[in-house]
């Protein structure tokens, strides 16, 4: 199964989520999760725009059951019932910071598991390593599905992006106002997919002039030098290089997060912005609040998904006639 949709009432917008790397629970159960933490967020923010938020069409983009044939290759284990029972303490922990100002850094470093070696690795060795050329091996190592979607001997990350792009097409199809939220890797996924549709005569075609109206990446590695050179049309020059279907981009990055440790993208994209391929590119820099197995993880989806700062993006998506548009000084 590739896709899960709920029922909806608010023809003409939806959202549109894709997932990153790892191992997944089955598709609904992820989606519960990914719905029950955004609404827990939208609870605690803006409880006047949650019956909009629920008569929102959302699709969840699901590919972790080819994720997890390339894990379970390399000798990875998934305990899905384990997983499940921990992501629901997870959130349910989350729920309890009821005040916006919960998600700051004081609560942020009193969780459990946290360490200055955590950090130093976040915050040094792993920009380090990407300038000195070694991240690429160190992904290889550490992320299998990643390396396999790089692999020129695999057709991983073909049949991933050709699951995507119908996923994607099927909206712009209907020509809906598109909310299209990328966690981790999934963002490389996406970056790839709206490449092609901007560049490949294939798609270029059809849907070279149909736009995302806000794409939101949350713990994205679009800023490491080594995978921006993965990119497709990496190697192009001007409008060539990058999608030119984005109105505007908002990225979402936690301090610590290893997989965002160059947490701006508005820097890297600039070209984006000069060319007029894009009307805004903005950062945010939060803390994941996120608990998992008894240990503080700065990259969890949950974590993301529940910030106030996501739930804001939705909430000026959804009261905006166009794209997201928001004030810099809000948190």
């Amino acid at each position: 199964m590739t896709e899960i949709s709920s029922n909806e009432t608010d023809a003409g917008r939806c959202l549109l989520l894709v997932h990153g790397k790892d191992f997944k629970p089955a598709a609904e159960q992820y989606f519960d999760f990914a719905m029950a933490a955004m609404v827990a967020g939208l609870e605690r923010d803006f409880p006047d725009e949650l019956d909009a938020f629920r008569n929102l069409k959302k699709c969840l983009f699901y590919y972790a059951d080819l994720s997890a044939e390339v894990l379970q290759r390399n000798g990875k284990f998934f305990d899905e019932v384990l997983d499940i029972g921990d992501r629901r303490n997870g959130l349910a922990q989350m729920r309890l910071l009821d005040k916006r100002k919960h998600f700051g850094v004081s609560r942020y470093d009193k969780l459990p598991g946290k360490t200055a070696a955590v950090e130093f690795a976040a915050d040094i060795i792993a920009p380090l390593l990407s300038v000195l050329g070694f991240s690429k091996p160190l992904i290889a190592r550490l992320n299998k599905d990643v390396d396999e979607y790089w692999s020129k001997k695999s057709d991983y990350a073909d049949v991933v992006r050709s699951r995507l792009r119908k996923f994607i097409c099927e909206a712009l199809d209907r020509d809906d106002r598109i909310l299209l939220v990328s966690h981790g890797s999934g963002s490389i996924v996406t970056y790839d997919v709206l490449w092609q549709l901007s560049h490949v005569e294939e798609y270029a075609g059809k849907y070279g002039d149909k736009k995302i109206d806000t794409w939101v990446t949350l713990g994205s590695p679009l800023g490491d030098s080594m995978v921006r050179r993965k990119l497709l049309g990496a190697k192009e020059k001007g409008r060539e290089k990058y999608p030119c279907n984005i109105v505007a981009w908002q990225n979402v990055s936690a301090e610590d997060d290893p997989n965002c440790h160059d947490n701006t993208l508005a820097d890297d994209y600039k070209p984006m912005l000069k060319q007029r391929l894009v009307s805004s590119i903005r950062d945010y820099k939060i803390y994941n609040m996120s608990v998992r197995y008894g240990k503080s993880n700065p990259h969890s989806s949950m974590g993301y998904y529940i910030h106030p700062r996501v739930s804001q993006i939705i909430v000026e998506w959804l009261k905006s006639g166009a794209s997201a548009t928001l004030p810099s000084n809000i948190l």
